[in-house]
């Protein structure tokens, strides 16, 4: 197999890694492989690493991570398109009737939440990080923007979890409610600010010990911290405001990107078996007002 590729977007500091163990990180040369002829769909994906078996991408918000219903733009029918075109100019033959380009889906990243995603660009690849995925060996890191400070620096949570399937929300409940579901989570206060008028804010970084229905989003405003702009468990930024004082006129829900970003990604590669880290910080909305990122 040759060397991994990579690719340095503008303003993005992307940190290509191999870590041979969770305290020792390696940084690795990395070449750009990036087709010219493919350019529109390149500019949409915004592609991290690309070989021949795995490609990894940064997931916008807004866009589904698996084949969507309808009209709407999902990862997978960009990733496909991506790979058609860039197929048809390597074989120099735009005339040739080919496959459709095989994408399997690793893992998934709820609609309003971007971040880093891999999907593997053939079955084996496919298998072999789904695999790592059922036996808890793929991690994800999050950051997120808080409303509120936590206690400590740095916080353990465990909850039990119930998700409603007609709703498609999830909801934190006692222990041995039947149909709850363990769930543990790891919150680091980075950096906390006053910023009118949302009050007091934290930059967060999230790391989940289990894999849960919205957990993220479920148990930090259960506990008080709900995410900025998430209009489905933060009361502020509820599509369902009570009316304004006096008046039958609702309040008009604040329309925001949900400030929960997964910015770093670990698994082990399915071909070579090397372990790579990929990482991207978020730069857009609320993250903004931040500047105290992981290095």
């Amino acid at each position: 197999m040759q060397g991994i590729s990579f690719k340095n977007f503008e303003n993005q500091t992307i940190y290509p890694e191999i870590r041979k163990s969770r305290s020792n990180i390696q940084k690795q040369d990395l070449q750009d492989r990036r087709n010219p002829n493919a350019k529109e769909h390149n500019e949409m994906l915004n592609i991290l690493y690309e070989d021949e078996a795995i490609l990894v991408v940064w997931k916008p918000v807004g866009m589904e991570s698996q084949s969507a219903r309808g009209f709407q733009a999902d990862m997978v029918s960009e990733i496909r398109r991506y790979l058609s075109t860039k197929n048809r100019e390597d074989n120099h033959n735009l005339s040739t009737k080919s496959t459709e380009p095989y994408v399997g889906v690793i893992h998934r990243l709820d609609k309003p939440v971007s971040g880093v995603m891999v999907y593997a660009k053939e079955k084996k690849a496919a298998a072999a990080l789904s695999k790592q995925v059922s036996e808890g060996k793929m991690h994800k890191k999050y950051l997120t923007v808080l409303c509120g400070k936590p206690v400590d620096n740095v916080e353990k949570y465990v909850d039990y979890l119930l998700k409603d399937e007609k709703e498609n929300v999830s909801r934190i409940v006692d222990m041995g409610i039947k149909g709850g579901k363990r769930a543990e989570l790891i919150c680091r206060a980075l950096e906390t600010k006053e910023i009118p008028p949302y009050g007091q804010l934290t930059l967060a970084e999230i790391e989940l010990l289990t894999g849960r229905h919205h957990q993220i989003r479920v148990q930090m405003s259960g506990h008080g911290m709900p995410i900025w702009g998430d209009n489905r468990y933060n009361p502020e930024f509820s599509q369902r405001q009570p009316a304004e004082p006096g008046t039958r006129i609702p309040r008009r829900a604040l329309r925001t990107d949900v400030a929960l970003a997964a910015f770093e990604l670990t698994f082990t590669h399915p071909v070579t078996g090397k372990q790579l880290t990929f990482r991207q910080n978020p730069s857009g909305g609320i993250f903004r007002q931040f500047g105290a990122f992981p290095s």
